[in-house]
């Protein structure tokens, strides 16, 4: 029993050497990325065509919304075989303009495929950046301020954003608008 206790109290304290050994940064991944001209570039085509597809999706619905109105103006004249083409007209036009909708904004439509296209090669090389930068200075773990994780404190003096700004080449304290 005892050397159970004296083996666990060794192992527990070399632990906690070991532990507190460990280095520690963050960095703040959306400061970085607006300090490089494409990632700015690409996030400005990317609002670009989010706004002219949701102008096409408004479009789309207001036409049906146009279209509904003229129906429930002209229903009590119509036959029911004219009613049910109007009806089915409209219907139809409502699964067209959701599909696109879908094709344009939904889980791996156009707009995130075009998110990936542009932006993935830029947070590729952030990454390869942060990581060259771990390893030079040693450290063992860098945290993303903007991530998941929380943090409920961070010194300023471990925050690495502006050394990895100048890893990949640009001057930090300066965003391109």
């Amino acid at each position: 029993m005892m050397k159970k206790f004296l083996i666990t109290a060794v192992f527990v304290t070399f632990a906690g050497v070991s532990a507190f050994a460990q280095r520690f940064a963050y960095v703040d991944s959306e400061y970085i990325l607006k300090h490089i001209p494409e990632y700015v570039s690409a996030q400005k085509q990317l609002d670009a065509l989010s706004e002219q597809w949701q102008k096409e999706v408004d479009a789309r619905f207001s036409e049906i919304d146009q279209l509904y109105k003229a129906y429930q103006a002209d229903q009590v004249l119509l036959t029911d075989d004219m009613r049910k083409r109007r009806e089915n007209e409209i219907v139809d036009k409502e699964k067209q303009a959701k599909e696109f909708q879908k094709t344009k904004f939904g889980y791996e439509g156009d707009l995130y495929k075009e998110r990936i296209k542009l932006i993935k090669p830029i947070q590729d090389r952030v990454a390869k950046a942060v990581q060259a930068y771990a390893d030079n200075q040693g450290l063992d773990m860098i945290f993303d301020k903007n991530s998941q994780i929380t943090l409920l404190y961070a010194s300023t003096r471990l925050d690495k954003s502006n050394d990895i700004i100048v890893r990949l080449g640009y001057k930090p304290g300066t965003f391109a608008k």
